[in-house]
């Protein structure tokens, strides 16, 4: 069911899934012309729009929205080869997705998560927490703007994470009601796991003894749920089962863990020019991490096993049939979900 009365809707084509790197630049662009959309429909005053399309418009990894967009493409695929219709039949596929809006709820939930974790890293830059002074390749917020305009720009990128889902906008089909009521159902609690997650990294800072228990409760709601959400979220508008979200949540489970130890082994290991943000700020802070509890190699060995963790949990549901150990390997070249755990494993920033 939809609901809405947004006049004259430009239809946005699907995304498919032809390579990586293709399918990741395309996301980004569909990301970027909807954040200008958002931002239209918005109307912020000055300075507070100008922050706001300051910390979003950055050269950030975008980690969260190619999420969603990969656990959508990777769900409708495997669905639509289980009802004999490939992928790579984008017509038909586009007129699917038209006709029942799933893609825009999933451009909407893309849309989401992003506002939600810029929000978050805006006000851990903050001087009252991490004061830092560089996060993707340019000075933080507070920086550019006074303290009280950034601080105001993360507090309106939050409630918006949540409106984009519902609001009335140019470009974007009506909203699906049963569709939008079950993401904030996965999104909203997420949300308030980031954020207890944070407090509870703030707590351990400068604590003896923490145990690596006590180090991945932090972690699998600071860095984890919100990954957790971008999978679920879309999975969820690609009409994914209850075993398949399963698998996703499991997934998500895995890798969300470990793109936190990656973070943790990348703070020593790179340059801030490469991180785009002050190497070493763990040890600065005298935070609790994975490199400073097991040391670089356990670290890595950890993060790469929470890896195949996630890719077999991906493995076992979402493909119809038993893989063959060819068929394995060469899953990354046609499988956007696959292929973007194999470039965040990859990845140096």
């Amino acid at each position: 069911m939809s609901v809405s009365s947004t006049p004259s809707i430009m239809p946005v084509s699907f995304i498919p899934f032809i390579s990586t790197e293709q399918f990741h630049h395309d996301v980004r662009a569909q990301l970027a012309k909807d954040i200008d959309v958002l931002f239209a429909y918005a109307e912020l005053p000055s300075p507070l729009l100008d922050a706001c399309r300051y910390v979003m418009t950055g050269t950030g990894k975008l980690v969260r929205p190619l999420l969603v967009a990969s656990a959508f493409a990777s769900t409708y695929s495997h669905n639509e080869a289980d009802n004999k219709n490939s992928m790579a039949d984008a017509d038909g596929l586009e007129d699917l997705l038209e006709n029942d809006s799933d893609y825009d709820m999933c451009r909407r939930a893309a849309l989401a998560v992003e506002l939600l974790h810029t929000y978050s890293l805006v006000h851990d830059d903050l001087p009252c927490m991490d004061d830092d002074e560089l996060r993707r390749g340019q000075p933080t917020a507070h920086i550019v703007f006074e303290e009280a305009t950034a601080l105001l720009a993360g507090d309106v990128l939050q409630t918006l994470a949540f409106e984009v889902l519902t609001a009335e906008m140019p470009t974007f089909a009506p909203f699906d009601s049963a569709i939008a009521s079950q993401l904030f159902a996965i999104f909203a609690p997420r949300a308030r796991r980031m954020v207890s997650g944070q407090m509870l990294d703030l707590n351990a800072e400068a604590t003896v003894g923490i145990s690596q228990n006590d180090l991945e409760a932090i972690h699998r709601d600071k860095t984890g749920a919100l990954i957790e959400a971008a999978m679920l979220m879309g999975g969820i508008c690609a009409g994914a089962t209850a075993p398949q979200r399963m698998a996703l949540q499991e997934c998500a489970q895995h890798i969300g863990l470990a793109f936190q130890v990656q973070d943790d082994i990348l703070d020593v290991t790179t340059s801030t020019d490469t991180l785009g943000k002050p190497a070493g700020s763990d040890e600065k802070l005298d935070k609790s991490t994975y490199v400073k509890l097991i040391g670089v190699d356990k670290a890595t060995n950890y993060a790469q096993s929470l890896f195949d963790e996630g890719r077999a949990a991906l493995t076992r549901e979402l493909n119809s049939r038993e893989l063959s150990s060819d068929e394995l390997d060469d899953s990354t070249d046609n499988d956007a979900l696959m292929a973007l755990i194999e470039w965040l494993w990859a990845r140096k920033k």
